[in-house]
C-alpha cells in the first residue's frame, strides 16, 4: 500500500514529483519523501511523517530538492510499522556511487533474506523490506547497475514496483508477476514513472504504456532503454485484483483497463447475481460509488446518495468522553434522513474486512429511518490475508474466514447480505477462465502464487525491448 512517482529530464522535477505524490495520496497517508539530483551534486532528500502537503513546502522544493531528476514515495506501512525512519525513498552511499530506492509492494521472503544478511554482518536501521533490497544491491558485484539489479531481483519473492535513482539516471522495474502497477508517461520531453495514471493527469502528462511485468526501463540523457529481467509467460502474471476492487483511484487506468469502468461492471454483475426487492440503491462513499451506479443501471432501482462523507476528517481527532456509538464512522459518514426514511435500501460497498464498520453503517442507516437495509458487496468474501502489499489483517480477524454469509449478515444486522461471485469478479475485470487467469485473487481464495519453487527457475535474459 504505497505509491511511487519519478521523473527524469525536467527543470522542475521535484515540484512535479510533489504533485504526482499528491495525486497518489490515497496509496499511503503515513509518510512521504522526495529525493532529487542535480548534476554531480549529492542527492537532496526530504522525508517526513504525514500527508504530502504537510511534509513539503515551497522552501524545501525549491531549495534542497533542486535538479532535473527526482522521485518520491507515499507510504502506508505493511512490513515495518508506522515509524518515521522507514519513510522512503531510502538514499545511501555505495562503493559505486549514491543510490536512492522507492518501493511499492511487499516481499514474502524479506525475513529470510534479512537473516542471511545479518549473519554476514549487515546492520539494519529499520524493519522495512525495502532496506533488504538496499543491502542486496550494495553487495551485488556486476559492473553494470542493470545487471546488479538483475542479480538482486533474482533473489526476491513477492511484489515490487521499484524506482532506483543513480548518478546517471532513473530506473523503474516491476516484478515478474506484475502484482503492483507501474506506468510510463511523458511530460513534454521528460519521462515519468508512476504507480497510477491519475498522477500523470495532474501534471498534464501523457500515458506511454505500462511497464511490463519483469521489465526494467532505464531513463538517461541518451533516452529510454528497456530490458527484460526474466522470461515470464503471460499465464504466470498475477496483477492484484484488489487494486481494481478498491485500492486504485477510479480515474486511473492500470493493468490496461479503466478502474472506473471495471467497478461499474462489478456493480452490474452484482445486480444480476444478487437482486433484491428494494426502493433505492446507495453507495458507501467514496469507493462504493461506481459499483452502486452499475447496480442501479442493471437493476432499474434509482441511485441516491444516502450517506454523505466528510472530506475534512484528519488523521487524529478528539473523541468526547461521553461514549458515542460508532463515533469514528459517524465522524466520516452521515445519513440523509429524507432519502432513507421508510425506504428499503440496497447499500453497495467494495468489501467487508472485519465487519465492524459495516455493522456501524447499517446501524446509522436504521437510525435514520431506513425500513430495510440490504448489503451488497462488489467483491467475494475477503477470507485470506494479502502478503503482497495490501494491508489486510491476520486471517483470525477476517470475518469471512470464520463465519458464513448468513452469520456475517446477522453480525452486521443487515436484512440480507450477498457478495459478488469469484467468476463474476473475474468477468468484470475481463480476466479469463480459472485455468488461464492473470489476476491474483489470493485474498479471496488463499491460492498464493509468489514463493513457489518455480520462482527460482527463471533465467535472466538480456534481450532489448523496443520502447512503444
Amino acid at each position: 500500500m504505497c505509491g511511487v512517482f519519478g521523473i527524469f529530464g525536467h527543470p522542475e522535477a521535484a515540484k512535479l514529483t510533489y504533485l504526482g505524490l499528491h495525486a497518489l495520496q490515497h496509496r499511503g497517508q503515513e509518510s512521504a519523501g522526495i529525493v532529487a539530483r542535480e548534476g554531480e551534486q549529492p542527492f537532496g532528500l526530504h522525508r517526513g511523517r504525514g500527508l504530502v502537503a504537510d511534509v513539503f513546502n515551497e522552501q524545501v522544493l525549491g531549495g534542497e530538492l533542486r535538479g532535473t531528476c527526482a522521485m518520491g514515495h507515499v507510504r502506508y506501512s505493511t512490513a515495518s510499522g508506522p515509524k518515521s525512519d522507514a519513510a522512503q525513498p531510502f538514499s545511501v552511499s555505495t562503493a559505486r556511487g549514491p543510490l536512492a530506492i522507492a518501493h511499492n509492494g511487499n516481499l514474502v521472503n524479506a525475513d529470510a533474506l534479512r537473516d542471511g544478511l545479518e549473519r554476514e554482518g549487515a546492520i539494519f536501521s529499520t524493519r522495512s523490506d525495502t532496506e533488504v533490497i538496499v543491502h542486496l544491491l550494495a553487495r551485488a558485484r556486476a559492473p553494470r547497475l542493470e545487471d546488479r539489479l538483475r542479480e538482486v531481483t533474482a533473489q526476491l519473492e513477492g511484489a515490487y514496483s521499484l524506482l532506483v535513482m543513480h548518478e546517471g539516471g532513473l530506473i523503474g522495474l516491476r516484478d515478474p508477476e506484475g502484482f503492483r502497477p507501474l506506468i510510463l508517461g511523458k511530460v513534454g520531453d521528460a519521462h515519468v514513472l508512476a504507480s497510477e495514471t491519475c498522477a500523470l493527469d495532474l501534471v498534464e502528462g501523457t500515458l506511454v504504456r505500462e511497464v511490463e511485468p519483469g521489465e526494467m526501463v532505464h531513463l538517461t540523457q541518451s533516452g529510454l532503454r528497456s530490458e527484460r529481467l526474466y522470461h515470464m509467460p503471460d499465464a504466470e502474471r498475477r496483477a492484484c485484483i484488489f487494486e481494481m476492487v478498491y485500492f486504485a483511484r477510479p480515474d486511473s487506468r492500470i493493468f490496461d483497463q479503466s478502474v472506473y469502468d471495471v467497478r461499474v461492471r462489478m456493480g452490474r454483475q452484482l445486480a444480476k447475481e444478487a437482486p433484491v426487492d428494494a426502493d433505492l440503491v446507495i453507495p458507501v462513499p467514496d469507493s462504493g460509488v461506481p459499483a452502486a451506479l452499475g447496480f442501479s443501471e442493471a437493476s432499474g432501482l434509482p441511485f441516491r446518495h444516502g450517506l454523505i462523507r466528510s472530506h475534512y476528517v484528519g488523521r487524529t481527532f478528539i473523541e468526547p468522553k461521553q461514549s458515542i456509538r460508532a463515533f469514528g464512522v459517524r465522524l466520516k459518514l452521515s445519513a440523509v434522513r429524507s432519502v432513507l426514511k421508510g425506504k428499503r435500501v440496497v447499500v453497495v460497498d467494495d468489501s467487508i474486512v472485519r465487519g465492524t464498520t459495516s455493522r456501524k453503517i447499517v446501524g446509522i442507516l436504521k437510525s435514520a429511518g431506513a425500513a430495510e437495509v440490504h448489503l451488497r458487496i462488489s467483491s467475494p468474501p475477503t477470507a485470506f490475508p494479502c502478503h503482497y502489499g495490501i494491508d489486510t489483517p491476520n486471517r483470525e480477524e477476517l470475518i469471512a474466514a470464520k463465519h458464513s454469509v448468513q452469520e456475517t449478515a446477522e453480525y452486521v444486522t443487515a436484512h440480507s447480505l450477498q457478495y459478488l461471485s469469484q467468476p463474476g469478479l473475474h468477468a468484470a475485470v475481463h480476466d479469463g477462465p480459472e485455468e488461464a487467469r492473470t489476476f491474483c485473487n489470493a485474498c479471496f481464495t488463499g491460492r498464493y502464487s509468489a514463493g513457489r519453487d518455480t520462482i527460482h527457475q527463471r533465467l535472466p535474459i538480456l534481450d532489448q525491448i523496443n520502447p512503444r
